[in-house]
């Protein structure tokens, strides 16, 4: 069934010019034209608007044959849309978007052309992500009508649209841009002038640190990106988004926030400068992090960077029965993933009965999968079988691996690790959890340093799939190898990484985290605008508020400490509204209040 088109009578916007009909341009010209709008599209080159054109046409053939228009419809769409190369054919516009490349000469010209043009009433936008709008406005003849309207891409599929507003523009042409955007189904979010806005402001940021993070050949391109996806759910890891936006495009961006703000941060990583002026800019090019088949192509193709499958690891040590010490959600968790994958395990705590209590959370969990259809009645309760509870550490003498979950606390880490030397089997591999703290303080407080790694499973374990291979300076290899082959037993995708402080995937989420809250304690934004533009502009599950209060105020807290204290970096500082609400007792869901309020249950 077609979807009925919009009613074009919501908004004063009817005749609405776009200049620039590139792959940002010919999107929002197709979602305007599909909203019942005259656009006129533009472009200095008559190629580009005829590809513009055989693009639309490509597009609306795929909406009919998918049943999201009818043949009318779509004749409808194409009738509204006329191409030309020519600025003055926006003349009887009465908005004109430019999505013209990233350069304020280039806008600024025109801008300068379209005030001899169009009407004075005409409201004027850019679409640029980067340059201020402000900037751009106080060259205009009539700045009150300039504002910034940030498209996402693909157009047609994005539901965000930034509307930024400088110090001279009008409200009412404020009001007439968001309620288009609105009349096309998008839901826009007022924000004011500064690079990057709200969505690519806490995004350029992460994509920066990650960049970084490859250059200094901490983990592959590979696995930092398999970390972010898995870690956090979004549907891109960071470096392969640096290919699909551009990475000259990245660079240009950091360079305007940089400019703004002076936080290291923001200051492009120098491979991004190397990348782009290698002409390796990307998908676009057909190479940037990674290689593509072909210029313009979403394909990967091997390359000498491409890890080998037939890579050997090296050869493990046998493991066939597993420690879990801990009581809480995350060691019954972890002991659950272990005996579904068919390991006999021993879930170990300070006393019987919270082991016990441990043991009972389990079953409750498999009880619940029972529940779901996505195990037998039968499997869970061999699962629940292969799992012993013991109020003891003595009874890891006979494990192969043991893993401890126990709080994230460094001295008593390293006095469990103390008792695991003593009580675990010569050869036994000994894993830390740790999220944040040194895993060599943990190797160094046994006589064993070379038996020690790090396992960092996400929460919940039984749902999460990945899990942070942390070898310090000390690990042997065949350990390194060993739990390799146990991540792959237990079906989790193991990434690698060196023993520094978050890792990878906290070593990225934290300081995007904090700089969101840097947003709402400089009163750029508020909480639900920016939960929204992460959502619905970066493809964030969840937005950063909701994320810190369902993490806990303190434990964000703690682990922002952690990285500023390691990196002593001044930008990776927690944010004084993130202190100020951990001393009022405010941690998030668990208390009921952080940064909002939740009912009690």
């Amino acid at each position: 069934m077609a979807t009925p088109l919009s009613d074009p009578s919501l908004s004063p916007l009817q005749t609405i010019g776009v200049v620039g009909l590139g792959t940002m341009g010919t999107g929002i010209a197709e979602v305007l034209a599909r909203a019942g709008r005259e656009v006129v599209g533009i472009d200095i080159s008559e190629a580009q608007a005829a590809r513009a054109v055989a693009t639309l046409e490509t597009a609306t053939a795929r909406a009919v044959e998918r049943g999201r228009l009818t043949e009318q419809e779509r004749a409808d769409v194409l009738a509204r849309v006329h191409v030309s190369t020519d600025l003055r054919a926006a003349a009887d516009a009465d908005l004109v978007i430019e999505v013209a490349p990233e350069s304020y000469e280039v806008k600024h010209q025109i801008f300068r052309e379209l005030d001899g043009i169009v009407r004075p009433e005409t409201i004027l936008a850019t679409g640029t992500n980067a340059l201020s709008v402000t900037r751009l406005a106080a060259d205009s003849a009539r700045p009150e009508r300039v504002l910034g309207l940030h498209f996402f891409n693909p157009a047609p599929a994005m539901k965000l649209v930034e509307v930024v507003s400088s110090v001279l523009t009008a409200p009412t042409a404020v009001t007439a841009v968001t309620n288009l955007a609105l009349d096309l189904g998008k839901e826009p979010v007022a924000v004011g002038d500064r690079p990057g806005f709200v969505a690519d402001g806490l995004l350029f940021g992460y994509l920066n640190q990650a960049a970084a993070m490859y250059e200094a050949k901490y983990a592959s391109r590979e696995d930092i990106d398999a970390a972010m996806r898995l870690g956090c759910g979004l549907p891109m890891g960071p470096l392969a988004l640096l290919d699909l936006i551009g990475v000259d495009t990245a660079r240009t961006v950091l360079e305007a926030m940089y400019a703004e703000s002076h936080d290291r941060l923001h200051a492009p990583a120098p491979i991004l400068k190397q990348l782009s002026e290698a002409g390796l800019t990307g998908r676009k090019s057909g190479r940037g992090f990674y290689t593509y088949e072909a210029p313009g192509s979403a394909t990967v193709v091997r390359d000498a960077l491409t890890p080998s499958e037939s890579s050997a690891q090296g050869q493990g040590r046998e493991v066939r029965s597993v420690g879990v010490a801990g009581s809480g959600t995350m060691a019954s968790g972890i002991a659950e993933v272990f005996a579904k994958a068919g390991y006999d395990v021993v879930l170990a705590a300070r006393s019987e009965e919270k082991a016990q209590t441990a043991k009972a959370r389990i079953g409750k969990s498999l009880s619940r999968s029972v529940d779901k259809g996505r195990m037998t009645a039968e499997a869970a309760a061999q699962t629940l079988d292969r799992i012993t509870a013991a109020g003891s550490y003595e009874a890891f003498a006979d494990v192969d691996l043991a893993v401890e979950a126990v709080a994230e606390d460094l001295e008593i880490k390293r006095q469990l690790f103390q008792a695991l030397d003593k009580v675990c089997k010569p050869g036994a591999v000994l894993a830390t959890t740790t999220s944040s703290l040194p895993v060599v303080a943990c190797a160094r407080a046994t006589s064993r340093p070379q038996d020690v790694i790090g396992m960092h499973f996400f929460n919940p374990a039984p749902a999460m799939k990945l899990v942070e291979v942390v070898r310090t300076v000390l690990t042997a290899e065949d350990v390194h190898a060993t739990v390799r082959e146990v991540c792959g037993r237990i079906r989790k995708h193991a990434v690698d990484c060196g023993d520094r402080a978050g890792f990878i995937v906290n070593a990225l989420l934290f300081p995007y985290l904090n700089n969101a809250i840097k947003m709402v304690q400089e009163h750029y934004a508020s909480l639900d605008d920016i939960d929204a533009a992460m959502k619905l502009g970066g493809g964030y599950p969840m937005g950063p508020f909701e994320l810190l209060d369902v993490v806990g105020l303190d434990v964000s807290l703690a682990i922002e400490k952690v990285l500023h204290r390691e990196f002593r970096d001044p930008g990776l500082a927690p944010a004084p509204l993130l202190e100020h609400l951990v001393a009022a007792g405010c941690l998030g869901r668990k208390t009921g209040r952080g940064f909002r309020e939740y009912a009690r249950r």
